[in-house]
C-alpha cells in the first residue's frame, strides 16, 4: 500500500543536526571511533537541586495534568525572570510554558500564518525555523549576512526584504549556529526599521541569553525596543542554560491575544508540558544561579580554544562568537584544496576520513560552512581538532599526489 503524504510534510525535510546525530551514533553502534560535535546540548547533568525537585515532585504525585499553558507557579517563576534579567513586565496571562522552545516557536508560526504569509529570517538561520514557517503554510524569506558582517543582517537588508505579504521575523541572538549576537544599539536599529510595519511580529529567540560573554550586556528585543513590546514574543527556556535538554521546558512572553491562540493550538496537539519538569523549572527559575555561571565560564575557555584551532587549520577560518557553544566556521578553502564540491561532502569526508561528525553549514542556510558543538570535553576537543587536521593535510597530499 502506498500512503499518499500530505503536501504539508512534503514541503520539509528532516533536522539535518538530528540527523547527523544520529549517523554519529549508528557508527558509534557499529565499533567506529566517532567523535560526535553535531548535537546541541550540554554535556553537563541537570544541577543536583533542580534534579531533586524533579524526584521531589514524583514522589509528591505531582504527576497529573496541569493548565494547557502551565502551572502558575511556574509562570510566576517566568514573570520574575523576565523582571530580573530583562526588565520587561508579564501577567500570567501572557506567559504560555511549552515542551521546549521548539514547540513555542512552532506555536508562534501555527498561530499567526496563513497561506502566502511571509516570515523573514535572517540567515545563517537555526535549522528549524524554516520548515516550522512552511509546516504553518508561510513562506520563509532568507536574509543572508556573512562573516563579512558578522553574521548579522543590517536595517537596509530588513527594510529591502519586507514586504505586504510579511508577517512574522524571527530574531536569534545569541545565534545559533554562529555564536553571534546583535548589541543592544543593532537591536534598536532592527526596531526603527520595524516600527514602520505595524503588521509584522518580532519572534525574539533568546534560548541562549546566559550562554554569553560579549563585553556589552545581553540586550533582550523587547527591552532594547519598547515601544514593539506589543508586537515582540520573547523565547526563553531551560534547555540549554540549566542543561535540562531533556526536561523539555520551553516558554514566553507575549501578547494575551497571541498567548492564548498559541494556547489553543497546543491544546489540540500536546496539551501541558510534563507536570513533572516544569516543578523543576520552578526551582531553577528561583533558584541560586550560580550553576549558570559555572557553566558559562567553561563553554567560554572551549570556545577560545576551538575558534583559535579552527582558525589554525588550512583553508578554515572562524568568527569569534558572543555566546552559544557553538563555531561556525567557513571552509570553503579547504574544500577548494581537496577538490570537494561542497559542505555535506565535506562533511561526509570528515566523518569518513577523520572520524569527526560536524553539521554541514547548508541547512542553517550558509553553505560552505561547518558549524562544530563545544559542549563536550577540552580532551574530545583537542581530540577532534588533531583529527581534522590530519585529515585536511593527507587530503591535500593525496590530491596533489
Amino acid at each position: 500500500m502506498t500512503v499518499a503524504l500530505s503536501k504539508r510534510v512534503q514541503k520539509v525535510k528532516p533536522s539535518p543536526t538530528l540527523a547527523v546525530t544520529a549517523r554519529a551514533a549508528k557508527l558509534k553502534a557499529e565499533g567506529k571511533d566517532i567523535i560526535g560535535l553535531g548535537a546541541g546540548e550540554p554535556d553537563f547533568d541537570t544541577p543536583a537541586p533542580i534534579a531533586e525537585a524533579g524526584i521531589e515532585a514524583i514522589r509528591k504525585g505531582l504527576t497529573r495534568y496541569t493548565a494547557v499553558d502551565g502551572t502558575n507557579e511556574l509562570k510566576d517563576a517566568i514573570i520574575a525572570k523576565f523582571r530580573r534579567d530583562n526588565e520587561l513586565s508579564y501577567e500570567r496571562s501572557q506567559i504560555i510554558v511549552s515542551s521546549g522552545a521548539k514547540q513555542t516557536c512552532f506555536n508562534i508560526c501555527a498561530a499567526l500564518l496563513d497561506p502566502g504569509d511571509e516570515c523573514i529570517i535572517p540567515a545563517p538561520y537555526w535549522v528549524s525555523y524554516p520548515d516550522m514557517v512552511l509546516l504553518a503554510d508561510g513562506t520563509p524569506v532568507s536574509v543572508y549576512a556573512g562573516p563579512e558582517q558578522g553574521y548579522k543582517i543590517t536595517p537596509a537588508q530588513l527594510a529591502a526584504a519586507i514586504t505586504p505579504r510579511t508577517k512574522l521575523m524571527f530574531v536569534n541572538s545569541p545565534s545559533n549556529p554562529t555564536g553571534a549576537a546583535y548589541t543592544r544599539v543593532e537591536l534598536q536599529a532592527l526596531g526603527e526599521v520595524l516600527e514602520r510595519h505595524p503588521n509584522i511580529v518580532i519572534a525574539s529567540d533568546e534560548i541562549y541569553e546566559h550562554i554569553y560573554w560579549a563585553a556589552e550586556p545581553f540586550a533582550s528585543f523587547a527591552q532594547a525596543n519598547p515601544q514593539l513590546y506589543d508586537r515582540t514574543v520573547t523565547i526563553n527556556g531551560c534547555s540549554k542554560v540549566y542543561a535540562m535538554t531533556g526536561w523539555r521546558i520551553g516558554y514566553c512572553g507575549a501578547s494575551k491575544a497571541l498567548v492564548a491562540a498559541m494556547g489553543t493550538i497546543q491544546g489540540q496537539s500536546t496539551s501541558n508540558p510534563s507536570s513533572i519538569s516544569q516543578r523543576a523549572a520552578t526551582v531553577a527559575l528561583n533558584g541560586d544561579q550560580s550553576c549558570v555561571a559555572q557553566m558559562n565560564t567553561a563553554f567560554r575557555e572551549r570556545h577560545d580554544f576551538v575558534v583559535a584551532g579552527l582558525n589554525s587549520l588550512p583553508g578554515v577560518s572562524c568568527e569569534q562568537g558572543a555566546g552559544t557553544f557553538y563555531a561556525f566556521a567557513n571552509v570553503e578553502g579547504a574544500m577548494r584544496a581537496l577538490g570537494i564540491r561542497d559542505d555535506n561532502a565535506f562533511a561526509e569526508y570528515l566523518l569518513v576520513e577523520a572520524g569527526v561528525a560536524v553539521v554541514p553549514g547548508s541547512g542553517f542556510g550558509a553553505p560552505g560552512h561547518m558549524r562544530l558543538s563545544f559542549a563536550c570535553g577540552m580532551q574530545t576537543l583537542e581530540d577532534a581538532l588533531q583529527r581534522i587536521r590530519r585529515a585536511l593535510a593527507g587530503g591535500v597530499v593525496a590530491k596533489r599526489a
